[in-house]
């Protein structure tokens, strides 16, 4: 042994303490230098040495090399700036090459003239993250964005300018859209970070989706396009510009493809490469909606036919979808996580398989791209009835012939034998097998290697050292919950403040809003002569109060007690009232969840009452409520104090909520809570609640609605075969749509954390928990038959032809989340194992051995491999028998800084 002195050496001669000192300071060296790796690219602006993108025919040419590109859409104000570099290196990790990302004209502009780029709409921090962590990307400017946030993205103020109409040949919007996309490309370009600067942005999107509408706004719909695309080219962005779903872009624009399959996609022009700038990989969800979830196996097929079928650039819409923080969610009624069933679930952790079978995806299709590149168009060649083959070759950039073919099966119910270049193929149905050599199968899009990964939801466990007393957890059946100190305060019913205002008639929502609150008061006088109370008793009827339109909530008050609440979209609302004689008070509370985000015409939906609004049932004749003189009041008193904030919540007259007291409606809660133990993601269950808004130490967390899905609409076997929609394999029919709310760990403090509610309907604030989430459980099950690890196509071995892929076992790969071990092995069986995750059985073929050989592989790791053959088992259980490995893995919070990964 060399007398090499170094840490183990050391550790040798000197004490323990001593140790422990040197392996301290080496690591703060270390975390030093890496912070100022990260930090200096960031501060510096220059990611990449300059370079130009253009385009031709066949793809996007960065630095004069044609791209095979993958795409990973992210949207910054979905997540808090302490998210981002996570979720940009996890997008890398599986494969990405590009961030994409819309911009949020309502984050950035919230009042006219008036910016804000920080915190979560710190654009240019977003951007440079991106750009040092070696990826490109997408910037998707609109500034429409849909998106299924709020108003489309549109800030509300713009729809109150004298004469104007969104989006078409309309001066007043023209020069509002033309001021705020002019002001994004001058901020990327003053902070460098266009791909000529040295940047990670490649390419640009005016508009969005304007297609799905042109028709409704006529020659003027066409005369914005024309525009649009003008003003954008005018603006000298040095990098591509794209619109989508645009059959009819101009000449110099790239039209690009929306939706769930794009293989069979085509620009209007020749000269341009095929793009799929949304890649619907889930869907969005609704208030009293199941939850959607499309099959990885789908999805993989749909993206491995793109690029099979001339596609060179697909974006995951969305790879991560985070939360709807705030009011931020558009419309109507969509929830406030925005999970969307995304490769990265809504707190940043993997959601596999589908994050890892696209990771093996990505991974053979950039295998495939030296010959992707190399051929202007595939070979097509006919396999079978519903099979087919396309096949790409060229001459390498290093010289030398390359050759890649994708072998497709689109019958959705059948496999297929089929024969290629000598060779035969088994391919599953609604299948692509990837070729990367012509010969042998890298990947095959209905064969799932990735592992499984269960998310568990635990109750929080106190920080260690916590001495708060404003938090006293109780438990009961095993749960954990927030507190059994509440304190509690009365919501005015009707007008609250000096600031409302008198108008003779009925006036649009947000005309008064502003959407400035949810919530607009409406009260009027209604006098009850002794003759309508003795017609209604002598009828047996009560007067009803009825509009013709109505959205999203409208509740119904006289004399401040509550007679009833509507719901729905503008729907007919028809509410029995009660009077009594003499004078009354009728009060109107209209409430949005959420602005209309899609479609034509949005600055004329608005929101509270359309049509005619009366109350019948009077003995001499229905009154005309658009004639009375109505009071108006914007918000809750609550709002307008802030009494959700850490600054202000003190000064409302809160009292000692009993834990006896009867469910309230209009009630404000709050109580203090510990920040949970660990680093995972954080959650409040609200299950108990029924519905209202929630913050944590001023931050907004969003709206919270305790509905139930529909009981009927769910399969009981999700059948990845044939084409998606986005009713297809949903879940959680009959349950509460949504229960759990994230609380980003950078809104917490380790103790003392203000939880503020609105609670509209009445709850239980006694029953709420703080709960973390993990991915828990690990299962990996794959065949000794399935095709050998992606990366082996990479090894020196492989690559100088000293090893045949044909000879590389499978694996099973198992990985926890960052900051977790595998702590133990719950099953492991080399053989013939029944059952899927988390029920896996022995069976009548299995290894003894198993669960010895994968424990000692995997037990204290973050990751590990363990390869699928009698080798690695030492022997053979069952002698011509097909074998499969499974294994069920528990991953817990690591303990220790030098966990091993393999």
């Amino acid at each position: 042994m060399h007398k090499k002195e170094n840490l183990w050496t050391l550790m040798s001669f000197t004490s323990m303490a001593e140790s422990i000192r040197i392996i301290s300071l080496q690591w703060q060296i270390l975390s030093l230098i890496i912070a100022l790796l990260v930090y200096f690219p960031i501060v510096s602006g220059s990611f990449f040495k300059p370079f130009n993108v253009s385009y031709d025919h066949r793809a996007l040419i960065i630095a004069d090399k044609r791209r095979m590109l993958v795409s990973a859409g992210i949207h910054y104000p979905r997540a808090t700036p302490e998210m981002w570099s996570d979720l940009i290196e996890k997008s890398k990790e599986g494969g990405a090459d590009v961030i994409q990302t819309y911009v949020f004209w309502s984050g950035h502009e919230p009042v006219k003239g008036q910016y804000n780029f920080e915190g979560r709409y710190d654009l240019v921090k977003f951007v440079k993250l991106i750009g040092s962590s070696g990826l490109y990307l997408h910037l998707r400017i609109g500034p429409y964005v849909c998106a299924e946030w709020n108003f489309g993205g549109f800030p509300v103020w713009l729809r109150d300018i004298p004469g104007i109409q969104f989006r078409t040949d309309n001066e007043p919007f023209k020069k509002e859209m033309q001021k705020f996309v002019t002001k994004i490309v001058d901020l990327m370009r003053d902070a460098k970070l266009f791909c000529w600067q040295g940047g990670p942005i490649i390419m640009l999107q005016i508009e969005n989706e304007y297609g799905d509408v042109e028709k409704s706004y006529g020659q003027k719909g066409k005369d914005y396009v024309k525009w649009a695309a003008s003003m954008a080219l005018g603006l000298g962005a040095g990098v591509p510009w794209v619109m989508c779903k645009q059959t009819d872009a101009p000449e110099n624009i790239i039209d690009a493809c929306n939706g769930y399959y794009c293989d069979g996609f085509k620009p209007n022009s020749q000269m341009k490469p095929i793009l799929w700038t949304e890649d619907w990989d889930g869907w969005y969800t609704k208030w009293g909606g199941s939850l959607p979830h499309r099959p990885a196996e789908d999805l993989a097929f749909a993206v491995a036919r793109f690029y099979q079928r001339g596609g060179s650039f697909q974006n995951y819409y969305m790879y991560f979808g985070g939360t709807n923080f705030g009011r931020t969610s558009g419309g109507p009624f969509y929830i406030t996580s925005y999970d969307y069933d995304a490769p990265l679930d809504e707190y940043g952790l993997r959601s596999e398989p589908k994050w890892g079978h696209l990771k093996d995806l990505h991974a053979a299709i950039k295998l495939c791209e030296p010959a992707l590149v190399a051929a202007d168009a595939p070979q097509y060649r006919k396999l079978g009835s519903n099979q087919e083959a396309h096949i790409y070759r060229g001459d390498g950039e290093t010289g030398g012939k390359v050759c890649a073919a994708f072998l497709a099966n689109i019958d959705e119910h059948k496999s297929a034998h089929v024969k290629f270049n000598g060779q035969s193929y088994t391919l599953p149905p609604w299948s692509v097998s990837i070729l990367p050599d012509c010969r042998h199968v890298a990947f095959n899009t209905a064969k799932v290697g990735a592992q499984t990964s269960v998310k568990t939801v635990e109750s929080a466990r106190p920080s260690l050292g916590s001495k708060s007393i404003l938090q006293k957890v109780v438990r009961q059946d095993n749960v954990s919950y927030i507190s059994k100190s509440w304190m509690a305060l009365k919501e005015p019913i009707g007008i609250w403040g000096e600031n409302n205002f008198t108008f003779q008639g009925l006036l649009e929502h947000l005309n008064v809003t502003k959407d400035r609150s949810d919530y607009l008061w409406h009260k009027t006088r209604i006098t009850v002569s002794e003759d309508d109370i003795s017609f209604w008793k002598k009828n047996g009827a009560n007067p009803t109060v009825s509009i013709d339109s109505m959205r999203d909530v409208l509740r119904v008050f006289v004399n401040k007690q509550l007679s009833g609440s509507v719901v729905g979209h503008w729907v007919k609302a028809v509410q029995p009232v009660r009077f009594m004689q003499g004078n009354n008070d009728l009060l109107l509370l209209t409430q949005t969840v959420g602005l209309q985000n899609y479609g034509a015409f949005l600055e004329k939906d608005g929101a509270g009452f359309r049509g005619k609004a009366k109350l019948t049932g009077f003995k001499n004749g229905d009154m005309d409520l658009a004639k009375s003189s109505w009071t108006y009041q914007v918000g809750l008193k609550g709002e307008a104090e802030k009494i959700y904030t850490v600054e202000h919540n003190e000064k409302a007259e809160w009292s000692t909520l009993e834990t006896d007291a009867s469910p309230s409606i209009f009630m404000w809660y709050k109580t203090y809570f510990d920040t949970p133990a660990g680093t995972d993601p954080v959650v409040l269950d609200l299950e108990s609640m029924g519905k209202g808004q929630a913050w944590v130490n001023g931050h907004h967390i969003g709206r919270y609605w305790n509905i139930i899905s529909q009981k009927d609409g769910c399969e009981r076997t999700c059948d990845y075969r044939g084409a998606y929609y986005s009713d297809k394999c949903t879940t959680n029919c009959g349950k509460p749509t949504q229960t759990r709310y994230h609380v980003p760990r950078s809104w917490l403090k380790p103790s003392s954390n203000l939880l503020v509610l609105f609670e509209e309907t009445g709850g239980n604030p006694f029953n709420i928990s703080v709960k973390t989430v993990t991915a828990g459980i690990l299962c990996g099950q794959v065949l000794e038959s399935h095709y050998p690890p992606l990366r082996k196509w990479s090894t020196p071995d492989y690559i100088n032809g000293t090893m045949s892929i044909n000879s590389v076992a499978p694996e099973v790969y198992l990985h926890c989340e960052d900051g977790h071990v595998i702590s133990s092995i719950e099953f492991a069986s080399y053989g013939t194992p029944r059952g899927s995750c988390d029920r896996f059985s022995i069976g009548k073929c299995h290894a003894s051995n198993s669960l010895s050989i994968v424990s000692e592989a995997c037990k204290g790791r973050t990751s590990c491999f363990i390869e699928v053959s009698n080798t690695a088992f030492r022997s053979d259980p069952c002698s011509g028998t097909l074998k499969t490995l499974a294994v069920m893995a528990r991953c817990s919070p690591s303990q220790n800084t030098s966990d091993l990964s393999f």
